[in-house]
């Protein structure tokens, strides 16, 4: 980062002309003050705007894969978090005296606020002002789950769990993943394919943290080793991610072409109805195994670690298909069939091994698709300079539904007795979820099987 340039005074005045305080030419330039001058290097390391010229991105090196190891930090630490939240469903269903659809709600608030926050905090690096972005947020997460580890009732959990680390992952994760993708051209589509994977690997973590030490150390504990986790990775965050473009123009919130745009609104409402069941198992799986398999508490949360942990790679593989073979929208469609297949197989597990079968092939088709959806709206959009504000509008949607998901699955099954009908519930979302896209597919495309698209 170059310095920001400094007026120097003349310096071949006439030696013979004494300039006392009271005469002294104020027409020629003044050295700055000691605290103007500390006010702008202080400025210069908060924002970007002493960077020049800064070329085309490096597509590689260390300090562009140094950025791709701190943003696969912070996504493990957000969203990672948020898909782990079926450790913590089972576990508050035992020890509060809410309803499974209520406790729900903190696991869908984060999510949404997640999305939501997201759309704004994107501004904050575009007019760069990254660092204080994210230092903002990452203090406000760590706030979130240390006063978490001291709450006592469901609201608490609501006001720290739900809402706190919901807005902080939000105002951070947006401007990590931008920063990241300002460091590759030809590469983008595998470099943010291997931050995303980072939302697996927090699935694994946290859950596995959970499950040794909830017994042993008691709920206060765990959260707080879980904070301690936070702060390690996101300092790492916070002391090697570099933005490396100038300060640029952003445009509005909202593109009033999109909601002309056909295939763009059949494919966003197409992932309204895929992501409530994605909630759904990711919240539920641990509690289908111990309500109806029997299983331990600490054993139901190897379902949860497994169903992320595959995604690790089908977050990866499915982007290299698509550039090199298929195309986004055909990988997306196959990715969503898969899943209406295994969830309608849901209804016909009745044994430990056959739900451990299951909870694999659905992490990796889930997976599959959700690393695909921002790359598809950019596919889908004629212009590519609107591509972040349709992205946008897009992520401000999908909370919604996202926010709905784990309560409906909730009120459906203390309605039903049973896990079928959520099950049903879910299966049938995803059918409607994949006709919608393959709706958009056809209108853009045409009805034409080959089509790489």
């Amino acid at each position: 980062m170059t310095m920001e340039k400094v007026e120097v005074p003349d310096q071949h005045l006439e030696p013979s002309i004494a300039r006392s305080p009271a005469t002294q030419d104020t027409s020629l330039p003044q050295p700055k003050s000691s605290a103007s001058t500390a006010l702008g290097r202080v400025t210069s390391h908060l924002t970007t705007r002493s960077i020049i010229n800064p070329g085309p991105p490096p597509d590689g090196g260390f300090r562009a894969w140094m950025q791709v190891a701190c943003a696969w930090l912070a996504i493990m630490n957000t969203w990672g978090f948020v898909n782990s939240f079926g450790a913590f469903q089972t576990y508050y269903a035992s020890i509060l005296p809410q309803s499974n659809s209520t406790i729900s709600w903190i696991g869908s608030t984060q999510a949404c606020l997640m999305f939501a926050t997201g759309i704004f905090s994107g501004r904050a690096l575009d007019a760069g002002w990254f660092r204080p972005t994210v230092v903002a947020g990452i203090i406000l997460q760590i706030v979130g789950i240390f006063t978490m580890s001291v709450a006592t009732n469901y609201w608490q959990l609501l006001l720290t769990q739900g809402i706190c680390t919901g807005v902080a992952g939000g105002i951070f994760f947006v401007p990590v993943m931008g920063l990241c993708s300002t460091y590759f051209a030809k590469r983008r589509g595998m470099a943010l394919g291997i931050v995303t994977s980072g939302n697996s690997f927090g699935g694994i973590v946290y859950p596995v943290v959970v499950r040794q030490l909830l017994e042993k150390v008691g709920f206060g504990w765990t959260v707080r080793v879980l904070g301690f986790i936070n702060v390690a990775a996101l300092s790492v965050v916070i002391a090697f991610m570099k933005p490396r473009l100038p300060p640029r123009k952003s445009g509005p919130l909202v593109d009033y072409a999109a909601f002309r745009d056909v295939p763009y609104i059949l494919y966003v409402l197409g992932i309204c109805f895929l992501m409530p069941p994605i909630y759904f198992v990711f919240y539920y799986v641990a509690s289908f195994a111990r309500d109806e398999l029997g299983m331990s508490y600490a054993d139901s949360l190897n379902l949860v670690i497994i169903a992320n942990g595959v995604g690790i790679p089908a977050r990866v593989l499915p982007g290299y298909i698509a550039d090199h073979f298929l195309g986004v929208l055909n990988t997306t469609i196959l990715g969503v069939a898969c899943n209406v297949a295994i969830l309608w197989a849901w209804l016909g597990v009745d044994s430990i091994a056959a739900f451990y079968v299951f909870a694999v092939i659905w992490g990796l088709a889930s997976a599959s698709f959700q690393s695909l959806f921002p790359s598809t709206i950019a596919a889908l959009s004629n212009d590519i300079t609107k591509t972040g504000t349709r992205l946008g509008m897009a992520f401000l949607v999908i909370g919604l539904s996202a926010l709905a998901g784990g309560p409906i699955a909730g009120a459906v099954l203390e309605a039903g007795g049973d896990y079928t009908a959520p099950i049903c519930w879910s299966s049938a979302s995803t059918v409607a979820g994949l006709g919608l896209i393959v709706s958009a597919r056809c209108v853009k495309h045409g009805w034409r099987v080959r089509v790489r698209c």
